[in-house]
């Protein structure tokens, strides 16, 4: 399930209290899709970590005591995020972030407190409801499985998978460096080839190339950015990166082409154009917009589509620009 779907998906789980476990690879963003489908519906959450936790962070703490009539009596006193379970009042997600992690101890007592809110005398809020996030077994990330009843006390387990339209939104939302974005538009397959290794190396993946953008954007040396960006993912795909890198830094001066957009030459190579498209966007304001649709006009279709839409995702209130609505005018059949 793409991104955008996940998080209605997710959305729609609050509203009707259904628990779900979604699993994916390292690094394709289900904590953050699932925080987000939160917040967006104002909803409130409590983030947990099972890998982390003991048994008692979510059965409670054993105590002895003496009854009124001085028999000894044990109980079980539950910590902060158990407490916050039983007391919440109004719809409250509880996520348990990297949930395969935990060891069989702590996973039981979560599924218990899944299955009927019920444990070692306390009952959670009717308004709890559960998001199971975790990678697969096969990832090398540390999940040793999930029992059995967990999976079937859950509405549906969900495969998060990576979309490159989703992604480049959100890179553009978050201002990634243009040469991230226009490369992995590019070389299609790029954002997500994840290589479990025990081998201290990283493979491509959403939160990888998020990490190669504040290598480009935080001004480490250039002569450290190759080696910088192999560590982040992998050294194949960063010989291809910052090849690309280097051709984007010798383009036409996108400050040219806003003076001069009738005249500056337009490139021929699908990956300049990309790269170029990628530059112009993240200067779009209302003062250079104009200059940026007339260079956009002599472009191939998909590509002068494409610019319009990123500045317009980079700065939404170029569509209230008269630029704006006469291109809008002339392309209908394009959904921005």
């Amino acid at each position: 399930m793409i991104p955008s779907v996940l998080k209605e998906t997710i959305k729609n789980a609050i509203k009707n209290k259904d628990n779900l476990l979604i699993y994916s690879e390292p690094g394709t963003g289900k904590t953050q899709i699932t925080e987000q489908a939160h917040d967006e519906t104002e909803t409130p959450y409590i983030l947990t970590h099972p890998a982390l936790s003991d048994p008692t962070d979510y059965k409670g703490f054993p105590i002895t005591y003496k009854d009124a009539e001085g028999h000894t009596r044990a109980t079980f006193i539950p910590f902060d995020d158990l407490l916050k379970m039983i007391n919440v009042k109004v719809r409250t997600g509880v996520i348990f972030d990297d949930f395969g992690q935990a060891v069989e101890g702590v996973q039981a007592p979560a599924m218990q407190l899944m299955h009927g809110g019920r444990l070692n005398g306390y009952k959670i809020s009717d308004e709890i409801v559960f998001f199971i996030l975790t990678n697969r077994r096969q990832d090398m990330a540390g999940v040793k499985g999930i029992l059995e009843p967990v999976k079937s006390r859950v509405v549906s387990s969900i495969h998060a998978e990576t979309d490159l339209d989703d992604w480049t939104k959100y890179a553009i939302q978050k201002d990634f460096a243009f040469e991230t974005i226009a490369f992995n538009r590019w070389k299609k397959n790029a954002l997500l080839d994840f290589k479990p290794t025990r081998d201290m190396t990283n493979s491509p993946c959403p939160r990888t190339w998020e990490a190669v953008s504040k290598i480009l954007k935080h001004g480490y040396p250039k002569q450290a950015e190759l080696e910088l960006i192999s560590g982040a993912i992998g050294e194949g795909m960063a010989i291809t990166f910052y090849a690309f890198v280097k051709m984007a830094r010798s383009l036409p001066d996108p400050d040219l082409i806003l003076l001069k957009p009738d005249s500056v030459e337009v490139p021929k190579e699908p990956s300049v154009i990309y790269a170029l498209c990628g530059a112009l966007a993240t200067k779009a304001t209302d003062q250079t917009f104009h200059n940026i649709v007339k260079y956009s006009n002599r472009l191939p279709s998909e590509f002068s589509v494409m610019l319009i839409v990123d500045c317009v995702t980079h700065n939404k209130t170029l569509v209230k620009t008269k630029p704006f609505i006469e291109w809008n005018l002339k392309h209908q059949d394009v959904l921005i």
